[in-house]
């Protein structure tokens, strides 16, 4: 099995995903169908390679917690807080600003139609400087709507055959999806993901 460095410290992942390809590839938690959350192209492919419900948003990996002032978010210090106090890979929703009509609306390819956006800064660091370089990621779990997660790269080639432009190969992951929280201004939170 390959080390997390050479994983994602990788010039052919890099590039393909800054070219707005899609790639299957190993998360901080499971085998992810990842591509560029700002390009509105990829995320649509994305949705309907995964047979994915078009109302469901999906997780946003990002490298660090500045980067959420690409989607117009501004955390309270109580959020902030929150965040930093989670070791667990764990996601947090967030309200899309309110005060930004035009923003909010942007957004709704991501958000769809939920006004709100779910993100995950990885417990890796590795995985982080990945996403440093390329920016934030979606990331939903490598397998259509309703099917058992990819646990290698097998399983993954069989829902997705040559309709992905590249995968990582990470050897086997069983590991739980991440603990997703809905993360208020005021810092209270309510669970929606164990």
């Amino acid at each position: 099995m390959q080390t997390e460095k050479s994983i994602w410290d990788n010039k052919e992942l890099i590039e393909t995903l800054e070219k707005g390809g899609v790639v299957v590839m190993p998360t901080d938690t499971l085998y992810g169908i990842v591509g560029k959350a700002q390009d509105l192209a990829v995320v649509e492919h994305i949705y309907a390679l995964r047979k994915r419900r078009p109302n469901k948003p999906c997780i946003i990996l990002i490298g660090d917690i500045s980067e959420l002032k690409k989607f117009s978010i501004t955390l309270s210090e109580e959020q902030k807080n929150v965040i930093k106090n989670f070791s667990l890979p764990t996601s947090f929703i967030l309200d899309c600003p309110r005060d930004l009509p035009a923003q909010t609306g942007k957004f709704e390819y991501l958000h769809r139609g939920t006004k709100t956006l779910a993100f995950r800064i990885p417990i890796s660091s590795e995985l982080r400087d990945l996403l440093k370089k390329v920016g934030p990621l979606i990331a939903p779990s490598a397998n259509l709507e309703t099917t058992l997660p990819s646990e290698n790269i097998y399983m993954a080639k069989k829902y997705f055959g040559d309709s992905v432009d590249l995968y990582i190969d990470g050897g086997t992951i069983t590991n739980k999806a991440s603990k997703i929280l809905k993360l208020n201004k005021d810092g209270t939170i309510t669970i929606v993901r164990e």
